[in-house]
């Protein structure tokens, strides 16, 4: 008996790990070589490729495909029919394979919301936020709010999720940041 569970609907390839109290509902498949971590849970038609690594805590909601190339750290939520990419120029009658995936990493704590897309190859700093519908093209800097076609920062956020106020502070929880020549970060 597994410390996880799956449901009788889903998948999981033989060679692949599925982390302590994770749950994978309804017409889920984890492909052989994916690493899913502990307490993590993955929505109805989740399907996660070949050789993708998620960490602890994921929530993974319903219709996401979490291609190869793409790297999730702990407590990253993926909204509903978000859109990971891992090949900027495809075409059926030439693939790649999996060595020319351009890469994607989605540091911890980020979010991202209903129906947004990650264009491959770029990083999502830590904690950032990332609107229902907007579209990935570049780097986000940790904390960032990017909303948009193509997504824009227009903001920055909390760790616990709530956009800062105009003095950076958290209006929620009470944290309260400071931006650095290059990044926001929280104050000691």
């Amino acid at each position: 008996m597994s410390d996880y569970f799956v449901h009788e609907s889903s998948y999981v390839d033989e060679g692949a790990e599925v982390g302590k109290n994770t749950k994978i509902w309804h017409f889920c498949h984890v492909q052989k070589g994916a690493v899913i971590g502990e307490n993590c849970s993955l929505g109805q038609n989740v399907n996660i490729a070949n050789n993708v690594k998620i960490g602890n805590g994921v929530k993974i909601q319903n219709n996401v495909s979490v291609y190869e190339g793409v790297e999730l750290e702990d407590y990253v939520f993926c909204g509903p029919s978000m859109v990971f990419t891992n090949d900027l120029t495809p075409r059926a009658k030439y693939p790649k394979g999996s060595s020319n995936y351009k890469k994607t990493i989605v540091r911890k704590g980020a979010t991202i919301g209903a129906n947004a897309t990650v264009v491959c190859g770029h990083e999502l700093g830590e904690w950032s936020t990332i609107a229902a519908g907007a579209v990935v093209t570049k780097d986000v800097p940790p904390h960032s709010l990017m909303a948009g076609v193509p997504a824009r920062q227009i903001g920055y956020v909390c760790e616990c999720g709530q956009v800062l106020d105009k003095s950076l502070g958290c209006p929620d929880c009470g944290r309260q940041y400071v931006m650095t020549e290059d990044r926001l970060i929280e104050k000691e």
